[in-house]
């Protein structure tokens, strides 16, 4: 199998990735080890095309936490939340190799089980080990991940690596305690509650310990960071550059969330999020120095599935219980499953390679034209294959000269839900059109009258002809008819070699 299937973006000058970086691609693939390519290249995280095919879990084990967070609420009952800290059972070791092997035999595109809360996993050491041993005993051929903030990493490095686990991520917000101390309140490090400046400058130092040591061994890390307005914000460059430098995979800038409905200190101060468009400019300033990833879906403690998706309530204990599960039966259809999935992203690669020298639709005449931001509907497999009152998230993309590059995705609420109240319809519908703001097409399976009349009067133009295409293709196609029908505006010389 040709493992450079995987959508990676090509390293720009001074050995980061260009601006158009998401998580890892095609260029920058051919120069990893082969041993580094079969880490990543079915695993949802750390590769953007792989988040189309292949699942995840998370189990929640671990429920106490070492630090304060002013973004964080730890809810243990939230089946109707979908953010980090939640859950909806905590489990124990036994129970969470119970449940990961009966979510293995029913996804099987399922292959990376994650530790990450609802606490963090390392301040949880005897609960995390025992659940990655029973794991590595009975289910060998999944990927075992750990989330941590990093204060007790270094002393758990050793133990991580005796469990073959490849990838870790550690949330680092800052490198400079003065910001650490807006952000975290205190920490608890040696049996004692340390506040302020001294307990950031303490739980930096032992993220970057932890995360030298990590890289030193051969473990690939991702970084994850939340963007804070005015808080951390432009901070995260040089955040970015630090991690790289020593060595980290991934890069993932993530959107602070902060409704007040939430609970967090900063919901109820009023601590706004970035908008679509500050992250992203933030991401394309960080890319220059690191691979970026940029389709986190900011998971629950608890998440099943693909990333986007929380099939967490299918597999309650008391639904686990009445299942009959023939492991091993099922784990020969995980195999044939898997091949599958690895024959046909092979075939997309091969598809790429023979576009390798086309850009993504450039006339004859050499012009180049502005770039255009385009939503679209899917459930999953690369293709448009959703209708649009069905999606209760859009993907973005950027179409220009340059190619086609995934930007993020932008929640919503589902439109077509039944027997929903009208006022409700409409509420979630304007709230849809709201999310697309800056994208000038929607592409999707289907589209209802009264949605594509709103989409129009917003400026949106609705487009339902390239049901089951792959998105790339459809993208394409759409950014050349726009320049053949004229409605785009050519870039001058400047905007052009920038663009």
């Amino acid at each position: 199998m040709d493992l450079s299937v995987i959508n990676e973006a090509a390293p720009a000058e001074g050995g980061g990735c260009s601006s158009g970086s998401c998580g890892t691609t095609d260029d920058q693939m051919s120069h990893l080890s082969e041993d580094i390519k079969q880490k990543v290249f079915n695993h949802p995280c750390y590769s953007e095309d792989a988040h189309h095919y292949f699942a995840r879990m998370h189990v929640a084990v671990a429920p106490a936490c070492n630090i304060q967070c002013h973004y964080c609420n730890r809810k243990y009952d939230c089946s109707n939340e979908s953010r980090p800290g939640v859950v909806s059972e905590l489990l124990s070791p036994e129970e969470a190799v119970m449940k990961t092997k009966a979510v293995a035999a029913t996804i099987p595109q399922m292959t990376v089980l994650g530790i990450a809360g609802p606490g963090d996993p390392l301040a949880n050491p005897e609960r995390t080990f025992a659940t990655f041993r029973m794991l590595s005993e009975q289910a060998p051929d999944i990927k075992l991940c750990v989330s941590t903030n990093g204060l007790a990493l270094p002393e758990a490095v050793e133990e991580l690596s005796k469990h073959n686990i490849d990838h870790v991520t550690i949330t680092i917000n800052t490198v400079d305690p003065e910001i650490g101390a807006k952000i975290y309140p205190w920490i608890y490090w040696n049996n004692r509650r340390i506040h302020g400046v001294k307990g950031a400058k303490i739980l930096i130092e032992q993220q970057q310990k932890g995360l030298q040591m990590l890289t030193d061994r051969g473990i690939l890390v991702k970084v994850n960071s939340v963007m804070i307005p005015g808080v951390n914000d432009e901070h995260l460059k040089e955040v970015s550059r630090i991690v790289k430098s020593k060595g980290a995979f991934l890069h993932n800038v993530m959107p602070l969330i902060a409704e007040a409905e939430h609970g967090t200190f900063y919901g109820v101060m009023g601590q706004r999020g970035p908008t679509p468009e500050e992250l992203q400019d933030l991401q394309d300033s960080c890319a220059g120095d690191m691979n970026m990833m940029r389709h986190c879906r900011q998971c629950r403690a608890d998440a099943v599935g693909l990333l986007g998706e929380d099939r967490g309530e299918e597999f309650t204990l008391d639904k686990i219980a009445e299942m009959n599960i023939d492991y091993d039966k099922a784990m020969k259809v995980r195999a044939a499953v898997h091949q599958g999935i690895e024959e046909e992203l092979a075939e997309k690669q091969a598809k790429k390679a023979r576009l390798a020298s086309a850009t993504v639709a450039k006339p004859a005449d050499d012009k180049v034209y502005r770039p255009v931001l385009m939503a679209v509907a899917t459930s999953g497999q690369g293709v448009i294959n959703q209708h649009f009152g069905h999606a209760t998230e859009f993907l973005i993309y950027e179409a220009s000269s340059k190619g086609v590059r995934f930007i993020s995705h932008r929640k919503v609420d589902q439109y077509c839900i039944g027997n929903s109240e009208c006022g409700e319809k409409e509420s979630a519908l304007e709230g849809s059109i709201r999310a697309l703001q800056g994208c000038e097409v929607v592409l999707c399976s289907k589209i209802g009258f009264e949605p594509w009349g709103m989409l129009e009067d917003a400026g949106i133009a609705p487009n339902g002809e390239h049901a089951m295409e792959t998105i790339d293709d459809a993208i394409r196609e759409v950014y050349q008819e726009m320049i053949d029908n004229g409605a785009l505006e050519e870039l001058v010389e400047e905007e052009a070699a920038t663009a």
